[in-house]
């Protein structure tokens, strides 16, 4: 309300000295018919102009009222007018966003190196086996196979065997080192534990090596007939160490090699002499309903699944295959 009333005395005394003008007066009469009425419409002006301004721009005192001040008085008319044209313009009409053409970052942590933005996430739901499908870069798809190292053998192994279809010599060079050499430390482990075997014959040392034959089927690192000789090397040595020194964990590996080889009924028997031996029904559960398949006793099937504990049926990848059945 106030600036309302600054703004209408404003005007009227600005008109008031133009007024004073056309009556062609002498300069003293000049002075009190035009100057004065000015001024005092100029204070007015720049009292009702400084308080409708933000805060930020009314300060400090006394400069910004005084260059409103100055610029409204000895620009008689055109003063006036240009302060309000470029006052209110700015406080009516909305700001123009700036588009920000920088993003701000935290201080990247040591050792301060340049890190490479992807277009999109380099391993993103789909897992590696869809980086190496899809992406494009080669640089990506070594990623991806270097990231196997760190991952357990039965899921790093699928990978690494996709990678052998590459296109590109290096992934494909990568991939069957980082295979082979996993074959060949299974294998010194063997060689050492055959070479123990003859030298000093153990329980121990034969369960040992059918643990390791196993490794070498699980991961499938033996195909076809290799495949074949190495689960039979396994089964000798398992059995030929349960004859010995019956063990529970023993007798679970006999049968899971028994169902690997497809005999069901050996299989079986092996599960049952484990349990005997203490092993608990739930950790036998998803081994007996792999016998029971094998069979096409489909209703035992879902029978072994339910004695699975929920905690572990909700876990890969028990946790797709009890979805199905259950």
């Amino acid at each position: 309300m106030t600036s309302k009333w600054l703004f209408s005395g404003a005007l009227a005394f600005e008109l008031g000295s133009w007024g004073g003008l056309l009556s062609n007066p002498s300069i003293i009469e000049g002075v009190y018919l035009y100057v004065v009425p000015h001024a005092v419409a100029s204070v007015m002006l720049t009292a009702a102009l400084w308080l409708v301004l933000p805060k930020r721009y009314r300060f400090p005192l006394p400069w910004s009222p005084l260059l409103l001040f100055s610029l409204i008085f000895f620009i008689p008319v055109a003063g006036a007018v240009g302060v309000m044209l470029g006052v209110f313009p700015g406080l009516y009409l909305p700001r123009r966003e700036v588009e920000q053409g920088w993003q701000l970052t935290r201080m990247p942590s040591l050792p301060y190196r340049a890190v490479h933005e992807w277009h999109s996430p380099l391993f993103n739901d789909g897992g590696l086996q869809d980086v190496l499908q899809l992406a494009g870069d080669s640089e990506r798809r070594l990623s991806a196979l270097l990231a196997t190292r760190a991952m357990p053998g039965n899921d790093a192994v699928p990978v690494l065997k996709l990678a052998l279809r590459d296109p590109e010599d290096d992934v494909r060079l990568l991939a069957y080192s980082m295979l082979d050499q996993r074959e060949n430390h299974i294998n010194q482990h063997i060689e050492r534990l055959l070479e123990r075997q003859a030298n000093t014959p153990s329980a121990a040392t034969r369960a040992a090596l059918a643990g390791w034959y196993w490794e070498l089927a699980y991961l499938g690192l033996a195909q076809g007939g290799v495949l074949q000789h190495v689960l039979q090397q396994a089964l000798e040595h398992a059995d030929a160490a349960l004859r010995s020194e019956p063990s529970g964990d023993l007798a679970v590996l006999a049968g899971r090699i028994q169902i690997a080889r497809g005999q069901a009924v050996e299989a079986r028997r092996f599960l049952e002499q484990a349990a005997d031996l203490g092993v608990g029904a739930s950790r036998l559960a998803p081994l007996q309903a792999e016998v029971a398949f094998l069979e096409h006793r489909y209703s035992e099937v879902v029978n072994q699944l339910r004695r699975i504990s929920p905690a572990r049926r909700a876990k890969p990848p028990l946790a797709a295959t009890v979805g199905y059945w259950l």
